[in-house]
């Protein structure tokens, strides 16, 4: 048993997060090779590779018992930016798209036992999915493959599977 002399004995185990357990508010980076997976995210952006990524990411979440996060990342880096009325236009866009997805989603995930949440984030997509992992403590970051490229992997799942700090899946 482990024992700290300002609290005394600990019970087996809590050692290696003794700070968690206390308290310790400081930050804590992306543990790697932990038993099971705590949080998934998952990129959505309406194509249907996004929804098959959704689709794998639900069955691993309720298999493993962790929560799925689905993510809408809205780049913000385009034309439409670039005006007063184009923001408002690209915003105004982008909240009717994020309603489609959030029913789509309720649609699916209804019949799923898992528990789950829906963010829409503005952004870098690929910057914007690491950011939301790390604020959830996500385990693994989930995309579909992009079809624009030629087959290629696409630049979102490109650009994550080589920075990511965490695991990434690109699904068919």
């Amino acid at each position: 048993m482990a024992s700290d002399p300002a609290k005394g004995p600990r019970p087996p185990g809590t050692e290696y997060h003794s700070g968690v357990a206390e308290g310790d508010s400081t930050k804590r980076e992306f543990e790697i090779g932990k038993d099971g997976l705590g949080g998934i995210v998952v990129g959505m952006d309406g194509s249907p590779a996004s929804f098959h990524a959704a689709a794998w990411a639900a069955g691993l979440a309720r298999r493993e018992r962790a929560r799925l996060v689905l993510v809408y990342v809205e780049a913000v880096g385009g034309v439409a930016y670039w005006s007063p009325m184009g923001v408002a236009v690209a915003s105004e866009a982008a909240e009717s798209l994020v309603e489609e997805l959030k029913q789509e989603v309720v649609s699916h995930l209804k019949w799923v036992d898992i528990d789950w949440d829906f963010v829409h984030h503005r952004g870098d997509p690929a910057v914007g999915l690491e950011q939301v992992a790390e604020q959830y403590r996500a385990d693994l970051i989930v995309v579909g493959r992009s079809r624009r490229r030629g087959g290629l992997l696409g630049t979102v799942p490109a650009t994550l599977v080589v920075e990511a700090v965490r695991p990434v899946v690109v699904v068919p």
